[in-house]
């Protein structure tokens, strides 16, 4: 049985109980960030739900639905883009939701290890057990283009 994407519902009851959610909400989204920038496939994988929804909003970036078919990708993730680092710029916390922007850099091997940053955010949403349910990614894909082009050109 699946997990149901946590939305706006009205929260748990009792003293403290919705600082409680959005402390595993911040929690949840620092572990996740925290995994990626160790480069530790299967830490990043147990930050996820069963059932992951991942999404990306650039036509560059390939969504899955899943954790078995996340991990399945991780591996080739981490090692195309190397020395992968993000920079956590703001993280907005509230109830199950979290809207994390960043500042991703690396040096993608395919390209000739060519050295990208990007700006982008996640939009986090995690469950009662404190694993991301889904995960909406936006980062702007001509600009990593761009900057590839810009790496791939003869230096004059």
């Amino acid at each position: 049985m699946g997990r149901r994407v946590l939305t706006a519902e009205p929260g748990p009851a009792g003293p403290g109980a919705a600082a409680r959610v959005e402390e595993r909400t911040r929690a949840a989204a620092l572990r996740y960030l925290g995994a990626l920038n160790r480069h530790d496939a299967d830490a990043v994988a147990g930050c996820v739900a069963e059932d992951f929804v991942n999404e990306h909003t650039s036509a560059l970036g390939r969504g899955v639905t899943g954790r078995a078919a996340y991990r399945r990708r991780l591996d080739g993730f981490l090692a195309d883009f190397a020395d992968l680092r993000y920079e956590l710029e703001d993280l907005v916390v509230r109830d199950v939701r979290a809207v994390l922007a960043y500042r991703m850099s690396f040096r993608l091997v395919s390209a000739g290890n060519a050295p990208v940053t990007v700006r982008g955010v996640f939009r986090l949403w995690v469950d009662a057990d404190g694993l991301l349910a889904r995960r909406i990614d936006y980062w702007d894909g001509s600009e990593v283009t761009r900057q590839l082009d810009a790496a791939a050109a003869p230096q004059v």
